[in-house]
């Protein structure tokens, strides 16, 4: 998909705060520091449009990115390791699970995992808590350029493996840095966009 346009529309603490368009949501979701910012930035082809930090748990709201004026990008706050207290991340998880079940103009979420890594008992329980409710799920394996090319193979088994992966949804190996993944990701969302 070409981006022509692309705008931060609003950071969301909460419902009454959403976009009122009813145009179809892509939701990313992933621990902090996985680089939901990074992909965002390369998916549009915009260099700071989403920002991105050193510092875990920088994006404490949800926001909404809107894309060419037809949909639009949902970052969530990360998951994980966040410096942020007990509470914050349960009201953060309240926040982000009603959207998750109430939101009818959600049409896809991409669970983002770090290809370097073994996925974290965060991930697997976000993967497990989004096929229980049946949503639309892409997983996305970033930060491949991170990892030789020999080794992909590998760690996306252990992705599957580890996610226990049904097969109906999509495993993408993806990089920011090269732009690997960035085609045949923009063509699952258009899929979810028009079904």
């Amino acid at each position: 998909m070409k981006v022509t346009n692309a705008e931060l529309v609003i950071s969301a603490m909460g419902p009454d705060q959403y976009p009122q368009e009813a145009l179809p949501e892509i939701a990313l979701a992933g621990r902090s520091n996985v680089g939901k910012s990074s992909l965002i930035n390369r998916m549009i082809n915009r260099k700071s449009l989403a920002r991105t930090s050193s510092t875990p748990g920088k994006t404490q709201t949800l926001n909404f990115y809107r894309i060419n004026s037809n949909l639009f990008f949902v970052d969530f706050p990360g998951y994980g390791f966040a410096r942020v207290s007990k509470s914050l991340r349960a009201q953060w998880g309240k926040i982000i699970e009603s959207y998750l079940q109430k939101r009818e103009q959600l049409k896809l979420v991409l669970q983002i995992i770090d290809l370097r890594h073994p996925p974290t008992d965060d991930d697997c329980s976000m993967y497990e808590w989004l096929a229980y409710h049946g949503l639309p799920i892409c997983v996305v394996a970033t930060k491949a350029d991170k990892v030789p090319k020999t080794k992909w193979s590998k760690h996306m088994d252990i992705i599957k493996r580890d996610l226990q992966i049904d097969p109906a949804h999509p495993l993408i190996l993806f990089s920011s840095e090269t732009g690997l993944g960035k085609d045949e990701l923009w063509a699952v969302i258009q899929q979810a966009v028009n079904e």
